[in-house]
């Protein structure tokens, strides 16, 4: 059976520049820097035991629709945040101009 992604929740943390999903004693992590111009998103962590269960697919569109929110482009330095938007195509628009994904 499948784990729904819907049962993990994403928690904004700004003080500690990421997203994070807080799992038994453990946690999945999307870290960016907040940039005057953009956002740049430069790691994604998922502990083993969670991997292939789409926990770094909800942090990736967690932290996208954040910097669609407030109006920000993204830096996808994070090679997972970086393919996340090839395959989400609807995405690109929010890539700083020049950079290619």
């Amino acid at each position: 059976m499948a784990t729904s992604t819907d049962q993990f929740n994403v928690v904004h943390q700004p003080d500690k520049k990421r997203f994070a999903i807080l799992l038994d004693g453990t946690e999945a992590v999307l870290q960016y820097i907040p940039a005057k111009k953009q956002i740049v998103f430069t790691h994604t962590e998922v502990p083993p035991s969670y991997e292939g269960k789409g926990l770094a697919s909800r942090l990736a569109r967690t932290g996208l629709e954040y910097a669609k929110e407030i109006n920000q482009p993204v830096l996808p330095l994070c090679p997972y945040v970086a393919m996340y938007i090839r395959r989400h195509p609807e995405y690109r628009p929010l890539v700083l101009p020049g950079f290619n994904v």
